[in-house]
């Protein structure tokens, strides 16, 4: 029989707060936690309101060479592992190495510390860059660091495809027990608060430049700008279901569809990206979940909030479920958009939605764009079927989807 990938533990960094707990409580909430950058001084930059984690401290989840040798990115990454291995009842550092992996997503890696680095090799006396340059801005720090930490020495490895590569790490960890290894971690976290991170963002023509957090990011809104950077994003322990069921694990969800498609041509500025791609992808991972449309629960989509974009996610799903649409929910306006960081904490709002029995009312819009009237989740509601739909969409035409399935809520006393 073909192996069966469960979700067994969620770590959550974000601007939603540390934890799953803290998380749940702001998207349930609807508090908006964008604001003015802080971790640089934003006044010369057209962009200067982004989400990011307040108050983190990496000293509670790393240890001083941990943190000298890596980037605020990979210190995230450390925090959300740490959470996550701790939610899922498992040991920081394996037993048995060779049968842990971990996947994570990766977009534009190490950028303070190589700010920092680089400052200091142009603008300082001596010239010169700390010997971690070289491995703390690369892309696949993370991964390496954990294996190292945590003793993940099975297949491992990094997907790179922007907001889009979040849902490819978690289809990835499916692979991945499906050949055999019964635990993966897999996710994502992201940092792209530097100048230079910023400088390059802007180029794109994508932020939003609207001064007041209230107002700046605003998806499928008339009034929407662009997006709002931010920090941070979610890790799971992604578990093999019979290994989970063995050593009696609570199980959040199953991970039973996924799909990936590239749009294969530069995105036209004025209409946004071709829908029928990102279509393509929402209906294959339908189909390979065996789930027909009409059985979808909840569905989280990219919600880029640049108004061509948004437009042409809107027809992809028009054009998987009709004009009435499941309900749709996103918690991004909450936030900012993480990158990678922000799909893989999509899918964990949707599975801490199913442990709940909640599913929590869309943050926007407040009036839906033309060509954007989809069927928005205005209020909290209990979860119907348990199936929900998560797509992201990455730059340069990457397209991903996926599909899960919540375990069956436990007693109200037990969430």
């Amino acid at each position: 029989m073909t192996a069966r990938a469960v979700v067994t533990g969620i770590g959550v960094v974000a601007p939603s707060g540390v934890g799953a707990e803290a998380h749940w409580a702001t998207v349930l909430a609807g508090i908006r936690r964008t604001g003015p950058i802080t971790l640089f001084d934003p006044e010369r930059y057209p962009t200067r309101v982004a989400g990011e984690v307040a108050g983190f401290d990496p000293a509670g989840f790393s240890d001083t060479r941990q943190r000298v040798q890596t980037d605020r990115w990979t210190h995230l990454g450390f925090a959300a592992t740490k959470l996550a291995l701790a939610d899922a009842g498992l040991p920081e550092v394996s037993p048995d190495p060779y049968k842990w992996a971990v996947t994570l997503a990766s977009s534009s890696g190490g950028n303070l510390f190589g700010q920092r680095e680089l400052q200091r090799l142009w603008g300082g006396p001596s010239r010169t860059v700390g010997a971690y340059q070289s491995i703390a801005w690369f892309y696949a720090a993370s991964v390496g660091q954990l294996s190292i930490r945590h003793q993940f020495k099975g297949p491992s490895g990094v997907t790179v495809s922007e907001s889009a590569g979040g849902l490819d790490s978690l289809a990835h960890a499916v692979r991945t027990i499906r050949r055999g290894t019964p635990v993966v971690i897999a996710g994502a976290t992201e940092c792209p608060l530097s100048p230079y991170a910023l400088a390059c963002q802007l180029r794109s023509g994508l932020l939003s430049d609207v001064s007041d957090p209230e107002r700046a990011y605003r998806p499928f809104d008339v009034s929407a700008s662009g997006y709002v950077p931010a920090e941070g994003g979610a890790v799971f322990v992604v578990e093999e279901l019979g290994h989970a069921l063995a050593r009696g694990a609570r199980v959040y969800g199953e991970i039973t569809g996924w799909a990936a498609t590239h749009d294969a041509a530069p995105t036209d500025p004025l209409t946004g990206p071709e829908p029928a791609h990102y279509a393509r992808a929402l209906r294959l991972a339908l189909e390979r979940a065996g789930v027909r449309p009409h059985d979808v629960d909840v569905i989280w989509p990219d919600a880029l909030g640049v108004p061509a974009h948004d437009r042409a996610e809107a027809a992809a799903l028009r054009a998987v479920f009709g004009d009435r649409t499941p309900p749709v929910t996103t918690q991004k306006p909450l936030t900012g958009r993480a990158h990678q960081g922000g799909s893989a904490l999509d899918a964990a709002t949707a599975l801490l939605a199913f442990r709940r029995g909640m599913l929590p009312a869309s943050a926007g819009p407040d009036e839906p764009a033309p060509g954007c009237e989809l069927t928005f989740l205005r209020q909290p509601r209990p979860p119907r079927s348990r199936i929900a739909l998560v797509g992201a969409r990455g730059f340069d035409g990457f397209n991903s989807a996926l599909v899960l399935r919540g375990a069956a809520p436990p007693p109200a006393g037990e969430r």
